[in-house]
């Protein structure tokens, strides 16, 4: 299965005009951002994220209401942070 997972912009890299790093449940990574760079990012936004892209701007609400309900779907939530690259103990 996959979905999308909500990730919270912690930083904009100058490495790139595309380029964010997230944070995802605690772990951070860096992700593609040119789905959503249509409106200035900034960090402390909330982007759904999917293999490795930005693919939507998400607010602050529906950022946690989606983090909760993937957290109850326990094994299918873990997959798809492994999935990412992440543990989904990190």
């Amino acid at each position: 299965m996959c979905v999308g997972i909500p990730a919270q912009i912690t930083e904009l890299q100058p490495t790139g005009p595309h380029t964010a790093v997230v944070d995802v449940d605690g772990a951070q990574r860096e992700v593609n951002t040119v789905m959503v760079d249509d409106e200035p990012l900034f960090v402390g936004d909330w982007v759904l994220l999917h293999v490795g892209f930005a693919m939507a701007r998400i607010d602050a609400d529906e950022a946690a209401e989606t983090l909760a309900f993937m957290r109850q779907l326990g094994s299918v939530y873990d997959e798809e942070l492994e999935a990412f690259g992440l543990s989904p103990d990190a």
